[in-house]
């Protein structure tokens, strides 16, 4: 038996405008999908449904950040026109060589001026008998130019050494950096600053800092580091050395600050913790390097030696941290027993080794739990 329904009339006129009822706690429902009165539906946008969680509750999200949101901060903007550059420097065999020559000319304006002595002339090879012409304007202005030949040549000879360099300026001006090694030499009136530009390591004093519950921690770090441009490391900051230390206070404030020191025995979810040396080092070198390139100084590595309480909170924490253990065990142990139990319970009740009624069975699931906690803890102590 075949059964057809009739089909829906048409309606006369316009068609109706789909009408909905709403209200502040239901969703948009079509009353022509309730009634079936139009043959064509009609589509009608739903807003998505948003289902918050609960507040209050362990569901409640999270809004502890961790180490990858710690962004290094808008760097210093150093001077464009402070920038190293090659210095001129000559090789020191001129330097010798005019050094040499001032000296022979004030020998040879001593004969002249007859003040040579004469045992002096003859080793040189000098005419002895020449009575000289006396010091006069003349042998002065000799003497002045051959001293100052002498003074230039033998002042401005300086040896330079691999992994230092020289950071030269001249009234007030920074006239280039001297990084060549051997006899150099280099103009007298120039000021010169002395610059390591080595590999070198620093191991910090412990720093004092907190976590992110607020608990007091000692770090001791050790950074990698060098003087990449001289000129800024020189010129550019008072003390670059200085101003490494306090990046580096710096950047440990600001991760310690973002993570927990410990994630507390039995959590659910295990978080990222300040034990994680590799991942604190990487974020302790960024926001270094960052804070330290518009300064000439380039960072390599600030690693994480050792991450401690602080003495005043060491031995609180420790106490609450074997209190946690110790009663993570114990819950273990007592799940375990009670386990044991049922499953004991379950067996002999099943198997009809007993018939127990209610009074029976608390009785004998009482003295199965102390007797299995009992042989849980001598195995265990």
């Amino acid at each position: 038996m075949r059964t057809t329904t009739p089909p829906t009339p048409e309606p006369d006129g316009p068609v109706r405008p789909a009408r909905l009822i709403q209200n502040e706690t239901t969703t948009e429902i079509p009353v022509h999908l309730l009634f079936r009165d139009d043959p064509v539906p009609v589509a009608v946008p739903l807003a998505p449904a948003v289902v918050g969680r609960r507040r209050g509750t362990g569901e409640q999200p999270r809004v502890r950040q961790g180490i990858a949101s710690a962004e290094p901060r808008p760097a210093v903007e150093a001077d464009p026109e402070l920038v190293e550059r090659p210095a001129r420097v000559v090789p020191g065999a001129l330097g010798v060589l005019g050094g040499a020559c001032g000296v022979a000319g004030c020998v040879l304006t001593s004969w002249w001026a007859g003040v040579l002595p004469g045992l002096a002339a003859r080793a040189l090879g000098l005419p002895a008998a020449y009575a000289g012409a006396g010091l006069g304007p003349a042998q002065w202005a000799a003497y002045t130019g051959a001293g100052a030949l002498t003074m230039f040549g033998f002042g401005g000879l300086a040896r330079g050494r691999t992994g230092g360099a020289w950071v030269l300026g001249l009234f007030g001006r920074y006239r280039g950096t001297v990084r060549r090694t051997g006899l150099l030499w280099v103009n007298p009136l120039v000021l010169r600053r002395r610059v390591d530009v080595r590999l070198r390591h620093w191991r910090s004093e412990p720093i004092a800092a907190v976590d992110a519950n607020g608990v007091a921690m000692r770090v001791v770090v050790l950074v990698a580091w060098r003087v990449r441009d001289t000129a800024r490391a020189v010129l550019g900051i008072e003390d670059h050395e200085r101003y490494l230390r306090e990046c580096v206070e710096a950047a440990v404030s600001r991760v310690l600050a973002r993570l927990p020191a410990d994630v507390p025995p039995g959590a659910l979810v295990r978080d990222e913790t300040l034990r994680n040396t590799e991942a604190v080092g990487e974020a302790l070198t960024r926001l270094v390097a960052a804070d330290t390139a518009p300064v000439g100084v380039e960072v390599f590595s600030v690693q994480p030696i050792r991450i401690e309480y602080a003495p005043e909170v060491a031995a609180v924490m420790q106490r609450r941290r074997i209190a946690a253990l110790d009663a993570q065990h114990r819950d273990t142990v007592l799940t375990s027993v009670v386990d044991s139990v049922e499953d004991t319970v379950t067996r002999l009740t099943l198997r009809g080794l007993v018939e127990l009624d209610d009074y029976e069975r608390k009785a004998l699931v009482k003295d199965l739990t102390v007797a299995f906690y009992t042989g849980r803890r001598e195995v265990s102590s």
